[in-house]
């Protein structure tokens, strides 16, 4: 991404990627850690919808797993959550608007369900999502006009990611190290045969860890390039579902297993007829936007990297970033 290029800083959606680094660099990590002593469950359920759930819980569960946290956390939408034994969990609900409708609902279950607390996380103040819970933590980052939430995820993320950290004593991340990385990235060159075989995708497939990445970045091929697209978990992309690929669709591997390369190689390339293309820190058989590494904080790199493809796919299309004819920025409001 250029923000110096007027056909790039005229959206909202650009400028906002572009403001994800400066407001990672602002954030006060004392004000998230001082949470810590609150969570008090025996378990934690991460809810939310869309965006707001993806990539944060399921990057922070992916960490808790690798690291053995002293937390058991898990996520679920909050509909299907009204039907689990919450008793003795704490139940985090993240909403951008405040008024997710799902969210507002699974709040009043939650008075009668024994759950030990109920937080919100949102970023907006004086809506049911902020007001209601046992407590909340208002977002930093600022209002969003584009439809696809941005730099809201990445300060949802790293809300759980830092907190339950500093419960389990892990390393935290350094935020200006971290902003600087997700500058490069978001800034870093795309080269032209990738966003060819992007734009001419009839379906974009993602593929990677589940840890949040390619699914989130699955949502936003809808909303910003405006394909079809769908998120293959793992190593699902060679296990049935190239029986219905075609040579027109394309597929992005996020942080390929390097084990597994050569499989889908085989079965995808050399078998399906399709563009693979990665993102990656390291040389890989595809082509590939590199990005750097950090840790357990590669994640949101490969996110940012993940932005800048769709944004330079979908200004190869001649798409509105900002407005899509469907999709809205609250997907289902509560209205009192």
């Amino acid at each position: 991404m250029n923000a110096d290029d007027p056909k790039q800083s005229g959206y909202a959606l650009v400028r906002e990627m572009l403001e994800a680094p400066e407001m990672v660099r602002r954030l006060d990590l004392k004000r998230i850690t001082s949470f810590a002593e609150r969570v008090r469950g025996s378990s934690v359920l991460l809810s939310g919808e869309g965006s707001s759930r993806i990539f944060p819980a399921k990057k922070t569960i992916a960490d808790s797993l690798r690291r053995g946290y002293r937390d058991r956390l898990f996520t679920e939408g909050a509909t299907q959550a009204r039907e689990y034994d919450l008793r003795g969990t704490d139940v985090f609900i993240a909403s951008n608007s405040g008024r997710t409708k799902e969210g507002v609902r699974l709040l009043a279950h939650l008075r009668s369900a024994g759950c030990a607390l109920a937080i919100g996380v949102v970023a907006n103040p004086g809506t049911p999502l902020a007001e209601e819970p046992d407590f909340s933590y208002l977002l930093s980052c600022g209002p969003e006009k584009a439809v696809a939430a941005t730099k809201s995820v990445l300060e949802q993320a790293l809300f759980y990611d830092i907190l339950f950290r500093a419960r389990s004593g892990a390393e935290l991340p350094d935020l200006r190290k971290l902003a600087d990385l997700m500058d490069e990235a978001l800034r870093a060159e795309v080269p032209a045969e990738i966003v060819e075989a992007l734009a001419g995708a009839r379906t974009l497939y993602w593929a990677g860890r589940n840890d949040g990445v390619a699914e989130e970045l699955t949502l936003k091929t809808n909303e910003i390039a405006r394909k079809k697209s769908d998120f293959l978990e793992g190593t699902y992309a060679v296990h049935g579902i190239e029986e219905v690929l075609e040579g027109s669709d394309a597929l992005v591997v996020v942080d390929p297993f390097r084990e597994e390369e050569a499989k889908f190689e085989e079965v995808l390339v050399k078998g399906a007829g399709i563009r693979v293309v990665a993102i990656a820190h390291r040389e890989t058989r595809f082509p590939a936007l590199r990005v750097p590494s950090y840790g357990d904080f590669s994640p949101y790199l490969q996110l940012c990297a993940g932005w800048n493809l769709l944004v330079a796919t979908g200004l190869a299309l001649g798409v509105d970033l900002d407005h899509p004819l469907r999709a809205r920025k609250i997907g289902n409001e509560f209205v009192s």
